[in-house]
């Protein structure tokens, strides 16, 4: 069973989460604090007392704003030590997602919090502290998940979902969001497309326009048409801009050369 700690500088929003905490079959012991200060505190005392000792943490369910240092902060510092919580992100704010998965979070769930919900997320971390605890099978031995696969959060009725990189084809820039074009559909995520630009360079995704992100591996056809550049994506044809034609051409050319 888990030993959680909760940390939420609202008392209303902390006392909701530690009901719901404590009415799970799977958590032993659940803590609150009320701001980063004294969870830091609380969780000094859980690395101290080592992974079996009596004052030890499985997991902390952090907010993200708070007075002071904020909950990406605090996941921040645990990064550091070699066996700290597994941190679940609580928040009102959607726009963090992806920082927060950078930050090796197991999930990230948005208030109001539902029970179905929290439920959700302690069933993923009741899994990894399992895995964890149980001893290593003598053979065959299981491949580790490549660190490759990123995966990226999206949000769909207030379930979190992971959709990996290697399955986008395209991204549409839509402001200071981004929705993402997959085989099975897309995703709207708050990310601009220059962060993402940026991020997946070395995974082979190209700017080709202002408003377009395309994975160069799910290129099908380069078309010029009167001066007109365009590629074809699938089912999708995509405008390329004037002053991107020349060094897509000049990867695509390098690309099929091998």
């Amino acid at each position: 069973m888990l030993r959680v700690l909760a940390v939420d500088d609202e008392e209303p929003a902390l006392g909701e989460l530690l009901y719901l905490l404590r009415a799970d079959p799977r958590v032993r012991t659940a803590e609150g604090a009320g701001d980063a200060t004294a969870a830091l505190r609380r969780i000094g005392r859980a690395l101290d007392a080592g992974p079996d000792g009596g004052d030890a943490i499985d997991v902390v369910f952090l907010d993200i704003h708070m007075p002071g240092l904020t909950g990406l902060d605090v996941a921040r510092l645990l990064a550091g030590f070699a066996r700290p919580p597994l941190v679940v992100f609580v928040t009102a704010h959607e726009g963090f997602a992806l920082q927060a998965f950078d930050l090796k979070a197991v999930d990230y769930v948005l208030k109001p919090v539902r029970r179905e919900r929290l439920a959700e997320a302690v069933r993923r971390v009741h899994d990894l502290v399992h895995t964890a605890a149980a001893p290593a099978p003598a053979a065959p031995a299981v491949p580790a998940v490549s660190a490759a696969a990123e995966q990226v959060p999206v949000e769909l009725g207030g379930v979190t979902r992971f959709v990996s990189v290697d399955d986008i084809a395209y991204v549409e820039a839509h402001g200071d969001y981004a929705r993402l074009h997959t085989d099975h559909g897309s995703h709207l995520v708050r990310i601009p497309l220059s962060t993402l630009e940026e991020r997946w360079a070395a995974r082979g995704f190209v700017r080709i326009h202002r408003s377009h992100l395309v994975a160069l591996a799910r290129i099908d056809e380069l078309r010029l048409d009167g001066g007109a550049t365009s590629v074809r994506v699938g089912d999708t044809d995509l405008a390329v801009s004037r002053r991107h034609a020349r060094p897509l051409r000049d990867l695509l050319m390098r690309r099929a050369g091998g």
